[in-house]
């Protein structure tokens, strides 16, 4: 069976650093196996909204580079991406013009990397919000549930 780490290089996707918290909470929380990853935003700091600034092929990537930002969490807390055993639920928040219909083809750039990487395991439950704003006007925000083997 192939190891989570030769699958990331297979697919051309080397994990940045972990990035720190942008306030008063740590980037994730283990609770009888489960690890709740706090909110994270695509890598390199896009600002503006989906459907006004950022068409939804746009945001499809952001979200894709924002699973690769969890990615590199779950990295750095675990050791490997190996001890994950399944991504559990994924909740989108996408900075959009009030009119915006597509968050789901948006989100679909996260759920999708998360099956490419974790196969079966990556399909997981999921939910997704249009929001008026967020922080540092990121065109997305994820927070997630993956259930993990403790380190």
């Amino acid at each position: 069976m192939q190891s989570i780490e030769s699958r990331l290089e297979s697919l051309g996707i080397v994990l940045p650093k972990a990035s720190n918290p942008q306030a008063s909470y740590t980037n994730f929380v283990i609770v009888n196996g489960l690890m709740f990853v706090s909110g994270k935003g695509p890598t390199g700091n896009p600002k503006g909204k989906l459907g006004s600034d950022f068409s939804t092929e746009q945001g499809y990537h952001f979200a894709r580079l924002t699973g690769i930002e969890v990615l590199a969490v779950l990295k750095d807390a675990l050791g490997s991406l190996d001890k994950v055993k399944r991504v559990v639920k994924v909740q989108g928040f996408v900075n959009a013009e009030p009119t915006f219909e597509e968050h789901h083809k948006v989100l679909n750039g996260f759920s999708e990397l998360m099956f490419e990487v974790f196969q079966d395991k990556g399909v997981h439950a999921r939910s997704v919000f249009g929001a008026v704003s967020v922080r540092d006007n990121l065109p997305i925000i994820v927070d997630s549930i993956f259930e993990v083997q403790e380190p």
